[in-house]
């Protein structure tokens, strides 16, 4: 199962390609992301839709993306062609990351025509005599984005997506051009790490390093939104803490020779989607400024790090995630063990 996803600049004519396209590659099928948007505004409360600019930035958005391009794959097979503009790389990681979670490959290509064809090709879209007011608002979104789009070009897209100059192209001859790039293999399958989703409670194992100010290393994975420390999920038949070294070693390139010290177990409860389980941290010690050069650069997995105070470290960790953190580095200090659960500790021992 293949998803081909058009990316490009409001504007820039993707869903005219991708309509195309689906004449070319067969067994191949339309998905428009923006039916999404559009049936939220219907089933969302006006006042939650007010607080956000874009509906991409809605994380139900995001998921129902993700289960809906999995759900029509698994209906129809073959191939899905999905025209959808994403310039914030972390979304982009979010929905790649989930597709690869469910082994669907993900081909992503650019629609990238030169900045004044663009705005061009935006003035010159017609105005339904019986809508006058929405078109003339969409052309002017599309004129609000560009700067986004160019800001994207010279950051992470250009290096992600294979680009087509459709400068000088038709709908069909991009498409064209797609199809062949699709079929030798040119627009290459995204290098994301493929963590399949869990499908029951899990247990999960993180490792705090700190360097010699005694900051903790966060980790931002491509594979799932949010910062977080390194570690992942317990394979089964697998000690917790040798995951967590497994972990970090694939993840930054450092590998722990000794086995780390456990701090806190915290439970966390099934909040659906997510199943839940349990989440350890253990304390992987402190790396000399030598061991801290030898961190792996962002790659597949990772796209950013960075060592963090713990006052830091609030403002990047999701509430939970940084309860969890304040109450390791607390047993840390201590030298002890806690129990949590959803990152408060409870039992006789708990610190006052």
């Amino acid at each position: 199962m293949t998803v081909v996803w058009i990316n490009g600049a409001f504007g820039a004519g993707k869903t005219t390609t991708a309509r195309e396209l689906i004449e070319l590659i067969p067994n191949s099928t339309l998905f428009d992301p923006e039916v999404i948007g559009g049936a939220l505004a219907h089933l969302l409360p006006p006042k939650h839709l007010a607080e956000v600019g874009d509906f991409q930035d809605l994380p139900i958005w995001r998921r129902l993306v993700i289960d809906t391009a999995a759900a029509m794959l698994a209906e129809l097979g073959g191939t899905l062609v999905v025209p959808m503009t994403l310039l914030r790389q972390e979304y982009r990681d979010e929905i790649f990351g989930g597709l690869a979670a469910r082994r669907i490959a993900v081909r992503h290509v650019l629609l990238a025509p030169a900045e004044t064809i663009l705005r061009e090709r935006i003035a010159r879209r017609e105005v339904p005599p019986d809508l006058p007011d929405g078109e003339i608002r969409v052309r002017q979104w599309s004129y609000d984005h560009i700067e986004p789009y160019r800001a994207a070009l010279g950051s992470w897209l250009t290096s992600d997506a294979h680009p087509v100059d459709t400068s000088a192209l038709t709908a069909y001859q991009a498409a064209v051009r797609i199809a062949e790039a699709v079929g030798s293999g040119e627009a290459a399958v995204c290098d994301i790490v493929q963590t399949p989703e869990p499908t029951a409670e899990t247990v999960a194992a993180g490792v705090l390093l700190f360097d010699e100010q005694d900051r903790v290393l966060l980790v931002d994975p491509t594979y799932k939104a949010g910062w977080e420390f390194p570690g992942g999920v317990v394979e089964p038949g697998e000690a917790p803490a040798r995951a967590g070294v497994r972990e970090v070693a694939e993840e930054t390139g450092i590998r722990l020779d000794d086995v780390p010290k456990l701090l806190v177990v915290d439970w966390e409860a099934p909040a659906p989607p997510a199943f839940g389980g349990l989440r350890l941290l253990f304390d992987g010690g402190r790396l000399d400024s030598a061991e801290a050069a030898r961190l792996l650069l962002p790659g597949p997995e990772l796209r950013d790090w960075r060592f963090v105070t713990e006052e830091e470290a609030a403002d990047l960790l999701p509430a939970v995630r940084y309860e969890r953190l304040r109450w390791a580095l607390r047993a840390r200090e201590r030298g002890t063990v806690l129990y949590l659960e959803a990152g408060i500790p409870v039992g006789r021992h708990r610190p006052e």
